[in-house]
């Protein structure tokens, strides 16, 4: 029997039920659990986020080095325009500007509470660089 029965990726914002609509619209997924400072969202296969509620919250300032990277989301897609449109029109913002090419195929982004997550086309292999 696995001693840790389930897992969820919690992200700290001002304003979770806002958020959650981004993500729920963005993953597919439904709602699973409210209260009044947290909203759990779980997508059609299984994956588990958490917005909870942090009255001092600050955007990560990713990829600038003060408040820099807190949490970081990836996303693997057949289709990175069709994902990059949907994001966008979810409130989401591009983070870097340029061609998606090479073995990684990734853009960056942020959610609208200024959290980063990358969209690839595969999965990363190789350690984080830099």
């Amino acid at each position: 029997m696995a001693l840790v029965k389930a897992g969820v990726l919690v992200l700290d914002c001002a304003e979770p039920e806002k958020l959650a609509v981004f993500y729920k619209e963005l993953l597919e997924g439904e709602e699973s659990d409210a209260t009044a400072n947290r909203v759990e969202i779980k997508s059609a296969d299984g994956f588990r986020i958490a917005l909870r509620r942090d009255v001092n919250a600050t955007p990560p300032s990713w990829p600038r080095p003060e408040n820099s990277l807190q949490a970081h989301l990836e996303f693997v897609v057949d289709d990175l325009d069709a994902v990059e449109r949907r994001v966008i029109s979810l409130g989401g913002r591009p983070l870097e500007a340029k061609e998606a090419s090479g073995p990684l195929e990734e853009r960056g982004y942020a959610d609208p509470a200024g959290h980063s997550f990358t969209l690839r086309r595969t999965a990363p292999t190789a350690p984080k660089q830099g």
